[in-house]
């Protein structure tokens, strides 16, 4: 009996284990810090990617159309509706529920900036962006949509 409990006890733990090193733990949709929109994270060969599906505020209020990358340098880009948009790309999966060497987009002032991920609990990412180091960066939380 006891070689049977100690058996099911090494295979719970076993999945527990695998459970919190899934590199796909960080896949779905999260309402990101400003609460302003839905960023859903998902993985492209290696890669995991993000794009914003939702906008509290989708259109424009001046001209009531969809709101469009207007702040971005580059003025081939000005035109692209910000829903639909990859912000989020190149990460990958370094362990312990990290996704570095990727960068995010910040449509609001039109600037690109290295990225790290942690998932913080199933329900919890956050996410720095910062230029050079890590160090010197800001962190944003995000929570998963049900």
């Amino acid at each position: 009996m006891k070689k049977v409990q100690l058996f099911l006890f090494m295979i719970l733990f076993s999945l527990q284990v695998l459970a919190q090193n899934n590199p796909d733990a960080c896949l779905g949709t999260w309402l990101t810090g400003s609460k302003k929109g839905h960023v859903q994270i998902y993985k492209q060969g290696d890669k995991y990617f993000g794009k914003i599906v939702w906008l509290k505020e989708p259109n424009d209020p001046t001209t009531g159309k969809p709101k469009m990358d207007v702040k971005n340098p580059d003025a081939q880009k000005q035109s692209r509706p910000l829903i639909g948009m990859i912000n989020l790309r190149d990460f990958k999966y370094d362990g312990d529920k990290i996704w570095e060497d990727g960068k995010i987009y910040d449509p609001e002032n039109g600037k690109e900036y290295s990225c790290k991920i942690k998932l913080v609990n199933a329900n919890q990412l956050d996410v720095r962006g910062f230029i050079g180091v890590a160090l010197i960066g800001r962190t944003d939380s995000w929570v998963r949509v049900k």
